[in-house]
């Protein structure tokens, strides 16, 4: 579960950028709190989602030291990159090899400054991404 500034920012970031499917959303006005859940090829059981949560009336929140990132496996890290500028996403690592090793992977950054890294994997031929 990811805490967001926007809730539709987010939603069309997820959506648009990285190519998810939003699969569902609940409001809930007692506790001021608004959920959607997002994945790809329909989310649970088959593929893991993202729960983004909006409390209401609050715009951003610090990082703290806890997180690090997301990953999502793609077959081709260089194209996702492309494919993520052109969808008007911000690369903050481009794709290449991690130090030390030869598996290629990319940064990019959401609109709330969480870190997901895009980690190339050959053998899955997109399965599960919507970064093709």
């Amino acid at each position: 579960m990811l805490r967001v500034g926007n809730l539709q920012r987010s939603i069309d970031f997820y959506t648009n950028v990285l190519g998810m499917q939003l699969i569902r959303t609940s409001e809930n006005p007692e506790y001021k709190y608004s959920l959607a859940f997002l994945g790809y090829e329909g989310g649970n059981p088959g593929q893991a989602e993202i729960e983004l949560t909006y409390n209401w009336g609050t715009e951003s929140y610090d990082m703290g030291t806890a997180y690090g990132h997301i990953a999502l496996g793609v077959p081709d890290a260089y194209a996702a990159c492309a494919k993520i500028k052109a969808a008007g996403g911000n690369v903050t690592r481009e794709a290449g090899p991690v130090m030390g090793g030869s598996t290629v992977i990319a940064f990019v950054t959401d609109p709330d400054g969480y870190k997901i890294e895009l980690i190339e994997r050959k053998d899955d031929h997109g399965a599960g991404t919507g970064l093709r």
